[in-house]
């Protein structure tokens, strides 16, 4: 019998109409949403839009005070009701409460002697505004300690944890009704965190953006989904387009989390010099390194990730320490307005990423990209 998609995405056999949404997978039914799209940024207003556009949103707070967090959740909270997740950064080999300064004196002389050759070579200025990396909640495990209790007290509905999550939070969560997700790069840290309690898995290929392991999407989606039956498995890495959601939902996966596809859209805060370079950048002008946070981490490459590569550059250091070494850096290229020194997590799949867009209609390319990719298959 020949399949074939309606227009509205039911499937039909002959005369016989059967209602099936191929996007409603159990993850839209956890979640209560209406697509299996999970919108990972650290903008609130486009978690609000992508919300309401029927994806379910989780906003970055690494980043931010446990006040800011009270702030963002309450706001949040007010547009759209108990719809949206936060993400917190939270590594093992953190220092307990030392702060920047403290942090910054214990980096080897070899180390702040090439970060300072590098922003010569360049003509990287000093830093004109606030540090924003130092209020990294993986400087130390007193920060990280408070943004996770702020989101406990608030009933955040989902937490989402990567680089590691202390036990407390398992058990906190439990208690609270709070539901977990761990995003993760690998199959034995997949079997862990369910053992753990996590809800929900995000199985990272190598292609994404931000901190991601060495496993490409194609391969640990379809292995942690195969090994977690039961468990939603939600797929990362590259996912732009509506046919990388298509092919996801093949290789197992309930969903997709993207990121890198939020960046340039119209109610998105990032830096217009930032947005205008991911609008014309390809997959290969990303690279993945560890010399930013001292974790391997996808980004846009720039002299710094460069400079790091050389003969000459010293091992990058471990979290939290190259985070603090590389901040200077950063900040002062972008106080600069220095667009050929600025970076961004950004993913393989930028290619894809070609307009300024409001949320709404990205969210409705990636469904009808979807739905178009998954009815052409089957009409075959």
């Amino acid at each position: 019998m020949k399949l074939r998609f309606s227009p509205t995405g039911n499937l039909e056999a002959g005369d016989i109409k059967m209602q099936r949404d191929p996007l409603k997978t159990p993850l839209c039914d956890l979640l209560d949403v209406e697509l299996p799209i999970v919108c990972f940024t650290h903008c609130r207003e486009v978690a609000v839009a992508a919300t309401r556009a029927g994806c379910f949103a989780v906003l970055g707070e690494a980043l931010r005070s446990s006040d800011e967090i009270e702030r963002d959740v309450q706001w949040i909270r007010d547009q759209v009701g108990d719809h949206f997740g936060v993400d917190l950064v939270l590594p093992s080999g953190a220092p307990r409460s030392d702060g920047p300064d403290q942090i910054y004196s214990e980096i080897p002389s070899t180390h702040t002697d090439f970060a300072k050759r590098v922003s010569e070579e360049f003509d990287v200025p000093e830093p004109s505004n606030e540090v924003v990396l130092r209020k990294w909640g993986g400087n130390n495990q007193m920060i990280a300690r408070e943004q996770i209790e702020m989101a406990l007290d608030q009933r955040v509905p989902v937490i989402a944890t990567g680089l590691g999550a202390p036990e407390y939070l398992f058990q906190h969560a439990r208690e609270r009704g709070v539901k977990l997700i761990s995003l993760v790069g690998s199959t034995r840290q997949a079997l862990r965190q369910v053992e753990r309690g996590a809800d929900m898995i995000v199985a990272q290929g190598y292609d994404a953006a931000g901190h991601t392991g060495s496993v490409g999407t194609f391969s640990i989606v379809p292995e942690i989904a195969s090994r977690l039956p039961g468990v939603p498995v939600i797929a990362a890495g590259g996912v732009t387009d509506g046919r990388h959601l298509a092919a996801s939902l093949c290789l197992g996966a309930a969903g997709v989390w993207t990121g890198t596809v939020w960046l340039t859209t119209e109610e998105s805060d990032v830096d217009p010099l930032v947005k205008a370079r991911i609008l014309t950048a390809q997959g290969e002008e990303t690279t993945r390194s560890p010399s930013i946070s001292g974790k391997t981490m996808r980004v846009l490459s720039c002299p710094w990730t460069e400079a790091w590569q050389r003969e000459d550059a010293p091992s990058p250091l471990g979290s939290p320490y190259q985070m603090m070494l590389s901040s200077g850096y950063l900040q002062g290229a972008n106080d600069a307005r220095r667009p050929d020194l600025m970076t961004e997590a950004v993913g393989q799949g930028v290619r894809f990423v070609e307009d300024e867009l409001p949320v709404e209609r990205v969210v409705e390319r990636l469904a009808e990209g979807a739905r178009a990719a998954l009815r052409a298959r089957v009409a075959d």
